[in-house]
């Protein structure tokens, strides 16, 4: 006989199956709710880390295709291009590089945009802190493509302490450093 159905007389003499019950005890339910609780408080801070460090990597792409693209439209046009940072589109922000990226067209002297093009708009930084330079400088492509006084190193900082250098020399090469700046 098959052990889960048993023949039994119902009260008017014919016989039903009774099955027995499939499923799972609440204790079982619970074993499994407390395995995967404690895997998942085990994943989670890698996968924050795994997350913040993706976010400095593309702020490093970030600032390598506005500086790259910048570079090219100097070069291309035969004018001075601008990296200006501006959170309204209309003042430029130079100490804060985590503000959308405006590509301007001329030099950007008094840091207001009232009077220049603006080609191109990066969005906003998704990591903690960039910083670029201490004296307020925004960054300039002469028509020959170079960065003359405007070089620099750009210091990414994510959430828990990864970091990424993105470098301009005075002739605009641009290159990036895996090193994490000591601020982060």
């Amino acid at each position: 006989m098959d052990s889960r159905a048993t023949p039994s007389q119902s009260p008017a003499g014919r016989y039903t199956k009774r099955t027995r019950q499939a499923g799972f005890t609440l204790i079982e339910l619970l074993i499994v709710l407390v395995v995967l609780t404690i895997l998942v408080t085990m994943v989670t801070p890698s996968i924050q880390r795994l997350m913040a460090q993706q976010r400095v990597s593309t702020e490093v792409l970030r600032l390598r295709n506005a500086l790259q693209l910048a570079r090219s439209l100097a070069i291309t046009r035969h004018t001075t291009m601008t990296i200006c940072p501006s959170h309204d589109r209309q003042v430029c922000t130079p100490e804060d590089w985590t503000a959308p990226l405006m590509i301007v067209q001329g030099p950007a002297d008094d840091d207001t945009l009232e009077d220049e093009i603006v080609l191109r708009e990066l969005s906003a930084s998704q990591v903690v802190s960039v910083t670029y330079r201490n004296d307020g400088r925004l960054v300039r492509f002469k028509p020959m493509g170079w960065s003359t006084g405007h070089n620099g190193t750009f210091e990414i900082c994510g959430r828990y302490g990864e970091g990424a250098q993105v470098v301009l020399s005075n002739l605009g090469r641009i290159r990036t450093s895996g090193e994490t700046p000591p601020d982060c």
